[in-house]
């Protein structure tokens, strides 16, 4: 099947009732911007908040519950290879996630039966169903994470010039190719931003990967306009791409306020 990824955005506005969903071809990874989600799976329960990710390894049977209606969010789907932590390289052993963060589910199976339950698989990039008279989720195990934005630990620039967004990874999926991932699950956390002589927001740059970008809640340094909670943007391999109008505005007048006040310090 080789390697390669899919993104998607879900708007949904219905439990999964009587019935359960097993992705045959790759792993998802589940970011929930906006209701809570309850996850069924064959290893526990994962209660998902906005703020938080998932992880479904594919080959697990799951249900989605809604226990505050509708929800929106975003899905990266990747096949050939699965997630794991970035190597830390020269920051060492603490930062970024961490380990000992990512929560496991809560242990949970029912052993009941449910005339006409539907399992749908998705295998080969098509759907299959089949129906059974039992819950899939009578497994007395639990294993698996999921883990909470908040406890990322952010690192960034304390004199000057961009560190790459690749600073604020929390999930890759690698290739064979040292350097080179298949997808990079990276977020701009609350943090400072205090490089001198330095434009703020990310400079205008192409990239050599395609960036997918969703907004959870709050707002983007970088586009100050039009990029709202729930929305997206999407620029590819080698498209140009930077802060917008009211963005570049702000930041350069706060960059030139910078400049006089550092300037007025060392004559005074």
């Amino acid at each position: 099947m080789g390697k390669y990824y899919i993104t998607y955005r879900y708007n949904a506005n219905k439990s999964m009732d009587n019935c359960a969903f097993c992705n045959a071809d790759g792993d998802f990874l589940i970011v929930p911007q906006q209701g809570r989600l309850l996850i069924t799976t064959e290893c526990g329960r994962l209660k998902v908040s906005p703020g938080e990710i998932a992880i479904i390894p594919h080959g697990f049977r799951f249900s989605v519950n809604l226990p505050d209606g509708p929800s929106r969010g975003y899905v990266a789907e990747i096949f050939g290879t699965h997630f794991q932590l970035p190597d830390l390289g020269p920051i060492g052993a603490n930062g970024l996630a961490s380990p000992r963060d990512f929560l496991v589910p809560t242990a949970w199976f029912e052993d009941k039966s449910y005339p006409g339950y539907t399992i749908v698989q998705k295998f080969g990039g098509e759907l299959f169903d089949a129906v059974q008279d039992f819950s899939p989720f009578n497994v007395v195990a639990w294993h698996g994470n999921y883990y909470d934005l908040s406890k990322f630990c952010p690192y960034n620039t304390v004199l000057f010039d961009h560190s790459d967004p690749s600073i604020n990874t929390v999930l890759t999926a690698p290739t064979d190719k040292p350097g080179v991932a298949l997808l990079d699950f990276v977020i701009f956390p609350p943090r400072w931003l205090v490089a001198e002589h330095t434009f703020l927001p990310p400079y205008y740059h192409r990239n050599c990967m395609s960036e997918f970008m969703g907004l959870i809640h709050g707002g983007y340094e970088a586009n100050a306009d039009g990029f709202l909670p729930g929305g997206a943007s999407l620029h590819n391999c080698m498209t140009p791409h930077g802060p917008d109008t009211k963005s570049y505005e702000v930041c350069f007048f706060l960059t030139i306020m910078q400049v006089l006040i550092l300037v007025c310090a060392s004559s005074s």
